[in-house]
């Protein structure tokens, strides 16, 4: 094992990461007839390829899910890995025998650190491909969580940096649940004590100004500034599950959002969670779910603690 999402077998991880712009993308590339699902549940989503992946829908397989940075401009990552997909035989295929990479993604708004004007493009989507590995996940200011940041309610100065995290949890007689996610929210990140670790910074270090409290002032407000967050993410496991069991996983996965972030779901979120089932083992979808949840809330922790500070925002251990 490694922790991270690759020690699903088949499972590999691509990043681009552009430091100087603030912004990057994360690529996710399963193993053939993979079955994916999706649960959107913020109120200011930007996806690509949701619907299809819906349990009454046709298709059962996904073969790649994206994460980028860049909000809207972002999704032509997508492209990217499409033309990757296809250069490499690989992806769905149709009925009648064409090739049609099923390529489902989610994007964060990071366009006010850094560069507004970098944003994640087709070509780096390809980069994240060509990059993509079954080596342990790189964690923090890296791909999709490049320019992510909580708490920017009072400015980006008294934010907190987010980032990329990945956990996975072992569960026996060689099933795996693990999970991946970008965490750019606009709720406080907390740690296993429930105790605030990233989020609205006070003034002069002087601690946590807690989101509930901010939130206080913002009851009559229709559109504060600042508004702008995300969380996005993916659990994968190596589980037999159909595709209805599938979105249950998603579904469950949000558990470990709201355990992790408070508030959560909020209108200015865009929160949402893909699934992925790879087919080696029989398992319960109850338990899988569960534990989805928690490789959740762990991959978020790990988002923070392993950022670094960024364009005049503030790690955690900074």
């Amino acid at each position: 094992m490694n922790g991270t999402l690759t020690d699903i077998t088949g499972i590999r991880v691509g990043h681009y990461t552009d430091l100087d712009g603030g912004t990057g993308c994360t690529v996710i590339l399963c193993p053939p007839h993979t079955v994916g699902a999706v649960d959107v549940r913020g109120g200011a989503p930007g996806t690509r390829e949701t619907d299809l992946l819906r349990p009454e829908n046709m298709v059962e397989e996904v073969s790649a899910i994206f994460l980028s940075g860049g909000s809207a401009y972002g999704l032509a990552v997508g492209d990217g890995v499409m033309r990757y997909m296809e250069q490499h035989n690989m992806g769905y295929r149709s009925s009648r025998g064409y090739l049609v990479p099923i390529v489902s993604g989610a994007i964060l708004f990071d366009l006010a650190v850094g560069d507004e004007n970098a944003r994640p493009t087709a070509e780096h989507g390809y980069m994240a491909c060509a990059d993509a590995s079954g080596e342990a996940v790189a964690q923090g200011t890296v791909g999709a969580g490049t320019g992510a940041i909580c708490g920017a309610f009072r400015g980006v100065p008294l934010a907190t940096k987010g980032g990329l995290g990945s956990a996975s949890i072992d569960l026996g007689n060689g099933l795996f649940v693990a999970a991946i996610v970008a965490v750019n929210s606009v709720g406080d990140v907390l740690d296993e004590a429930g105790q605030v670790l990233g989020g609205v910074r006070l003034p002069d270090n002087q601690g946590f100004e807690g989101m509930l409290n901010v939130f206080k002032t913002l009851a009559f407000s229709e559109r504060p500034q600042n508004r702008e967050n995300t969380v996005i993410g993916c659990v994968a496991t190596n589980a037999k599950l159909s595709k209805a069991h599938t979105h249950k996983v998603a579904q469950m996965a949000h558990d470990g959002i709201a355990r992790a972030i408070n508030p959560s779901h909020t209108m200015f979120d865009g929160d949402a969670i893909f699934a992925l089932a790879t087919g080696e083992i029989n398992a319960n979808p109850s338990v899988v779910g569960a534990y989805g949840a928690e490789a959740m809330s762990q991959a978020i922790r790990n988002a923070l603690r392993h950022a670094t500070s960024l364009h005049g925002v503030r790690a955690v251990h900074d």
